[in-house]
């Protein structure tokens, strides 16, 4: 008996490919952020060392980042159940779209983290008034990762209202 092919079937590669990029993209800025603003860090410590601790704010942020991905990830990954309920491709692109729009806002967002507390770190042991502002900018940048969960939460719950059942 040959069975006809409708395209849902292919439908959870693109669910789980999109729980993937969530998880891969946000930890690679994550990776990214947490190496270069540490890198200022390290430069920092060796002229003023009693300012490590103060400085390691822009390596917290970098590393919250990879969660935003991991939260994403476990969302769809759970959501994915074609034996349970119908899994159809609207559903597919939904998490698709979700974990992209995590994954790379979590990048963007660890590029700017990682190169503005790199500078940041390394001007506030020059000028201790600049930490204030760094700590800002570090907050705008991580905001940018926030909006792509927020998006990405909201598009990953779109899934299954394709079809009424």
């Amino acid at each position: 008996m040959a069975s006809t092919f409708s395209g849902d079937e292919t439908a959870p590669f693109f669910g789980f490919l999109g729980a993937a990029a969530a998880l891969v993209f946000s930890c690679m800025g994550a990776a990214y952020g947490t190496a270069k603003s540490g890198v200022g860090v390290a430069s920092m410590g060796v002229m003023r060392p009693e300012l490590v601790m103060k400085s390691i704010v822009p390596v917290v942020m970098a590393g919250v980042l990879g969660i935003y991905g991991l939260i994403i990830a476990v969302i769809i990954s759970t959501g994915i159940n074609p034996k349970a309920k119908s899994y159809y491709l609207f559903d597919g692109y939904a998490h698709l779209s979700s974990g992209l729009a995590c994954g790379l806002a979590g990048l963007s967002a660890g590029m700017a983290i990682g190169i503005v507390g790199d500078a940041g770190v390394r001007a506030n042991a020059q000028q201790p008034k600049l930490f204030v502002g760094m700590i800002l900018i570090l907050i705008f940048a991580e905001a940018l990762a926030l909006y792509g969960l927020i998006v990405g939460i909201i598009l990953s719950s779109r899934a299954g209202q394709s079809r009424a059942e």
